[in-house]
């Protein structure tokens, strides 16, 4: 009896496997620890909701059935860790990566992926390095610095009429590339403006002797290349100390949480920064949906890069199926010439994995509220 029962059930599980679907894992590195934790994870939530619906769909590759999973990584904003767990994601045979966040940590990271011929997309990178090295696998969905620093210069001496101008950055290559640009653009703008230079790190929390030497410059504005965790705190300070100056920066501070992080009346009417993609008017219902969904899922706002996340997880996904395969060989070149139509916007690339025509969104802060200004193609 036993040996009539051994075939079926041989059988039975062949027929079961032939019919199961085939999984494809999509790697997301974020910083969900460290002072950037609350951006990284709101890009984990936005790569969650894409993985979601994906499934919704039942999509099929090459006529079979497909899951994605992701496999969630943290790199904590620290390059080390970034590139131990990126190392992690290619021994763990990811089809594909999405992220990092910060350019400290991608860009090292990135090298691994190419090296294992992994395709990256970056939601959030900015420095213009990433897509500098001659890596055919590494895309970003976000403008980069040369873009997003040059017309904040720009914007700087013309609309903000800026005539002494001090700047900080936080010497990690997303600060200082972002305020390298700025101050680019800006003596480019404004030959005649004066310029103060400061230094500071990521993980500082007192600002008083930087703030002392730029308050006996009297300038009429201050930029800052970094993030909101050291961002927030900085501007806190500058209004303590009577610096009645307009502040400025990148998409690190263009976020939710620096009002918390500044208290919102030193950010009320002062901050001028931009978020390194854009929708024009035709395209905002697509954001605006995908914002109440997120509030709905997560009783959360969107912090800034979470859209960016979703359309780079569906863009890859998209790459895939017209390849009609996961392995990233084969999916590669359909992501260079892809065009996918996503919730922050078109998305195609140029050559070197830079989003063309990428767009910038100018923002203020009213009553503790991010506000848009305008978008800037």
């Amino acid at each position: 009896m036993q040996f009539k029962f051994i075939p079926l059930a041989i059988a039975l599980a062949f027929a079961g496997s032939a019919g199961a679907q085939e999984v494809i894992k999509i790697g997301h590195v974020g910083p969900v620890s460290g002072p950037s934790a609350h951006l990284g994870k709101d890009n984990e939530n936005g790569a969650k909701m894409a993985v979601e619906d994906l499934n919704a769909k039942g999509i099929k590759i090459d006529g079979k059935p497909v899951k994605f999973v992701l496999q969630l990584e943290d790199d904590g904003s620290d390059p080390k860790q970034g590139t131990a767990v990126a190392q992690k994601l290619v021994d763990a045979k990811v089809n594909g990566v999405i992220g990092h966040l910060n350019s400290g940590t991608s860009i090292p990271a990135s090298k691994i992926y190419h090296d294992a011929g992994i395709p990256q997309i970056s939601p959030a990178t900015t420095q213009t390095k990433y897509t500098q090295q001659g890596f055919k696998s590494a895309f970003r969905v976000v403008a980069n610095d040369a873009k997003l620093g040059g017309s904040l210069g720009n914007y700087a001496i013309t609309k903000l009429g800026a005539k002494k101008i001090a700047v900080i950055d936080d010497r990690t290559a997303y600060g200082q590339g972002v305020a390298d640009e700025f101050i680019k653009a800006a003596k480019k703008a404004g030959p005649n403006v004066e310029f103060t230079k400061e230094f500071t790190n990521d993980k500082a929390t007192d600002f008083n002797a930087i703030l002392t030497k730029i308050k006996a410059k009297n300038p009429d504005l201050v930029f800052f290349g970094g993030m909101d965790s050291v961002g927030g705190p900085l501007l806190r300070q500058m209004k303590a100390l009577g610096i009645n100056a307009k502040y400025m920066g990148g998409d690190g501070i263009c976020t939710e949480s620096l009002p918390k992080l500044a208290g919102a009346a030193a950010a009320n009417g002062v901050v001028t920064c931009a978020e390194a993609g854009g929708v024009t008017a035709e395209q905002q219902k697509g954001m605006d949906d995908f914002v109440a969904r997120y509030k709905k899922k997560y009783n959360a706002d969107v912090q800034i890069y979470s859209p960016y996340v979703y359309d780079a997880v569906m863009t890859m996904a998209t790459a895939m199926q017209q390849a009609n395969s996961a392995q990233p060989a084969k999916y590669l070149p359909f992501l260079q010439k892809i065009k996918y139509q996503g919730v922050t916007g078109l998305i195609t690339f140029d050559d070197k994995g830079d989003i063309k025509d990428g767009a910038l969104t100018l923002f203020t802060y009213t009553d503790g509220k991010k506000t848009k200004i305008e978008v800037i193609h």
